[in-house]
């Protein structure tokens, strides 16, 4: 694996989110309960910005039209044939690291 500083865990406070790019990768990163989640970051619905949504819980609601999908999964609260691409992602010495190749669909 081969993982990149994206951000600094103090700027991800529990139960928060942030999106980051990686390439062409638009990727939400979550805290939920201090364990850190990162699924794609683009809503399948209409390419919304997932990580300018709201975080409840685990589930993150996409900021355009609703769309909620559980973090830790990547599923879907209503279809569970739509999912989102999960990456590894883990905090060290006080950064978020993300490997943008573990993606998995």
């Amino acid at each position: 694996m081969a993982f990149l500083k994206v951000a600094v865990l103090e700027h991800l406070a529990q139960g928060a989110m942030i999106g980051v790019e990686v390439g062409e990768n638009r990727i939400a990163i979550c805290n939920v309960g201090g364990q850190l989640h990162a699924i794609d970051g683009s809503c399948p619905h209409r390419n919304g910005p997932l990580a300018e949504g709201a975080l409840h819980g685990s589930m993150v609601v996409c900021p355009w039209h609703a769309w909620e999908f559980d973090c830790t999964t990547g599923q879907n609260d209503r279809n569970p044939d739509i999912r989102q691409r999960q990456y590894a992602v883990k905090a060290e010495a006080g950064v978020i690291l993300l490997d943008a190749d573990s993606r998995q669909d």
